[in-house]
């Protein structure tokens, strides 16, 4: 077994790198100390193919009980989002940069925090071979987690986003906000301004993709 303080998941990794392998290995993985806590590791949603790789930061409370991601209030407002951008669902494969749900308990409640660099490291494997995998056009980094994982640095979401960039691999990048960030603006004056430039964004990547499959 991998030495939890010094995190990696190569050696969890399948031989064989197809999306069905990669799920079916990925509840095995001990590339970090995250594991131990999370009720299962949520890998992802979606297929091969699919021209947009959206990318969030982890499961949160409802996606580490269902086993899926993006089923909470995030992952419904990302839906609403992908429909006002004329996207459909079935072009997207959703994943997040680390797989299990980093929290601390209040009482009975399970406190959602933010994955440390060293569970972004650990997972970021994983999220390669899922890249290799699907091939998107594109990936859209939803929030800053994301952005670190798939960039490979810190990202300032609100310089850089709406805009395509390269990773240092050469991959087509969109950064956007994550949907989480616009459920805390539900009831501020500007709720309607955040989600109108969130689905402008999607819509800016869904362009982008299919002007990269033109060409």
């Amino acid at each position: 077994m991998a030495d939890v303080e010094r995190p990696g998941a190569d050696e969890f990794l399948p031989e064989k790198r197809d999306l069905r392998s990669l799920r079916a290995a990925a509840p095995d993985c001990r590339g970090c100390e995250l594991y131990r806590d999370a009720t299962q590791v949520v890998f992802s949603a979606g297929r091969a193919g699919a021209p947009l790789a959206l990318v969030g930061e982890q499961p949160g409370d409802r996606e580490d009980l269902e086993g899926e991601p993006f089923v909470g209030p995030a992952g419904r407002l990302l839906d609403q989002a992908l429909e006002a951008a004329g996207i459909d669902r079935g072009d997207v494969y959703v994943t997040n940069a680390v797989k299990h749900f980093r929290f601390h308990r209040q009482g009975k409640r399970r406190i959602h925090e933010k994955p440390a660099v060293g569970n972004i490291v650990a997972c970021h494997p994983w999220l390669e071979a899922e890249f290799a995998a699907v091939r998107p056009r594109l990936v859209v980094c939803l929030g800053a987690t994301a952005a670190r994982s798939v960039l490979g640095r810190p990202a300032r979401i609100q310089e850089e986003r709406g805009r395509v960039q390269e990773s240092a691999e050469g991959r087509p990048v969109l950064v956007t906000t994550h949907p989480s960030a616009l459920l805390r603006l539900r009831d501020d004056p500007g709720w309607d301004a955040a989600f109108d430039a969130f689905v402008g964004d999607l819509e800016r990547a869904a362009k982008a993709a299919a002007d990269l499959a033109a060409d």
